[in-house]
């Protein structure tokens, strides 16, 4: 089995994205090989672990994740915040 893909990204706040989704850039979604609808883990500072359900947008640049403000906020993290993102595998 091959090495899981990372990547450090920005994640920024955005309004018209739902809970527990994200949007990502189509280029960045096929470097994870990631396909709409599936999860990708989301770390921060090495503390703050999560899940989210991924979307191709072009809109969004290739080194940011789009999300709810509410969301992330709720878990203590910041508009503009690095973390490491990486295909969600199921245990």
């Amino acid at each position: 089995m091959g090495e899981v893909k990372q990547k450090r990204m920005r994640l920024r706040h955005r309004v018209e994205v739902e809970r527990g989704k994200s949007f990502l850039n189509p280029e960045t979604m096929t470097f994870f090989e990631l396909e709409d609808g599936q999860e990708i883990e989301i770390v921060v500072a090495k503390k703050k672990r999560f899940r989210s359900v991924a979307f191709s947008k072009s809109e969004v640049p290739i080194n940011e994740v789009w999300m709810n403000p509410d969301e992330l906020q709720e878990k203590g993290i910041a508009d503009n915040s690095i973390a490491t993102v990486r295909k969600a595998t199921h245990t």
